[in-house]
């Protein structure tokens, strides 16, 4: 696996082809505007606790420049998910895995998941179905980072997290060589990588911190730090955050830490949620994946989630005053 290619080089994008092109391999990037000017003249620089440091990508606005690669990462904020359906299908050889490496429910999350709930359809995340048919679960591979990463002029992006983290893993639970393969080569670049066999607890425990922060500061406007350094707001966290730990364990994930020890944790935190940054930088917001998914998750499974319920529908109407939100 030598070929790799970041569709959606922002921020995470960015950085994970930086740390590609770290481990020797050959990246391509697909990426637009300045940014993607400032890649295709001068590469990728990131900067971390060790330095700027440059590398050489192949960048392009559309894939068809690129042509079959070895394996895909798809980085992208999830409404560009459709864009991502229409344009994919030069990079996908017979056998190209597909990591989607992006924070919420994934299209996916039904499939090989036994049970009940075997197969059952989220058309918020998929409409139409674009994805699985340009796609297909059989490429697909679940992915979730943990790095605070900005692009802080064209070309070059930071890293400032103090426990870098990504895991990959299959929808059937299956820890398959294509993963281990990716998670060895990210791990030789500097972003330790793990393919593990549950995924999808892995995607509840960062979207339980999305569901909590994530409309609390959008309405706040302030980082993690400052709005919940207000008692009120604080203990709305905890509920919230009650609210969607029985969510996922309704779901088989038992995430164990009590809500009040995970709002501390996030109260020691300066930083703003991605929603918030989508909001000031004026980029379409996440609204389906991290808020809608979960409380028509909620509703569809009997889980009462009367707080956060209020918090997506505070969040929906600030996303669509401000436009960013259809």
């Amino acid at each position: 696996m030598k070929r790799i290619c970041v569709y959606g080089a922002g921020a995470i994008g960015a950085h994970l082809a930086a740390r590609l092109a770290a481990a020797g391999a050959e990246v391509s990037v697909i990426a637009r505007g300045a940014h993607l000017a400032a890649m295709r003249a001068r590469g990728i620089t990131l900067r971390d606790a060790e330095g700027d440091r440059s590398f050489a990508v192949r960048a392009a606005e559309d894939a068809a420049e690129i042509g079959p690669v070895d394996a895909v990462l798809v980085t992208v904020k999830a409404p560009a998910l459709p864009a991502v359906a229409a344009g994919i299908a030069p990079l996908l050889g017979p056998d190209t895995p597909v990591a989607f490496i992006m924070n919420g429910i994934p299209w996916w999350y039904f499939d090989s998941i036994g049970g009940t709930l075997e197969g059952k359809r989220l058309p918020v995340l998929d409409p139409d179905d674009a994805l699985r048919r340009a796609v297909g679960v059989e490429r697909a591979i679940g992915g979730v980072i943990y790095a605070a990463s900005a692009v802080v002029a064209p070309g070059v992006v930071t890293s400032e997290h103090a426990d870098l983290k990504l895991y990959l893993g299959e929808p059937d639970g299956a820890v398959s060589p294509r993963a281990q393969t990716l998670a060895a080569l990210l791990s030789a670049g500097g972003m330790p990588t793990e393919a593990v066999a549950n995924i999808r607890h892995r995607i509840w425990g960062k979207l339980l911190g999305n569901m909590v922060v994530g409309p609390l500061c959008l309405l706040s406007r302030q980082d993690m730090k400052a709005t919940l350094a207000d008692p009120a707001i604080f203990e709305a966290g905890v509920r919230i955050s009650d609210e969607g730990t029985a969510l996922a364990r309704a779901l088989g994930h038992d995430l164990k830490v009590p809500g009040e020890v995970r709002m501390r944790r996030f109260g020691e935190t300066a930083h703003k949620p991605s929603i918030l940054q989508d909001l000031e930088l004026g980029r379409p917001m996440e609204i389906d994946a991290l808020f809608t998914a979960p409380l028509q998750l909620g509703r569809d499974l009997g889980v009462p989630t009367p707080n956060f319920a209020l918090m997506v529908a505070l969040a929906t109407q600030a996303a669509r005053a401000a436009g960013l939100y259809r």
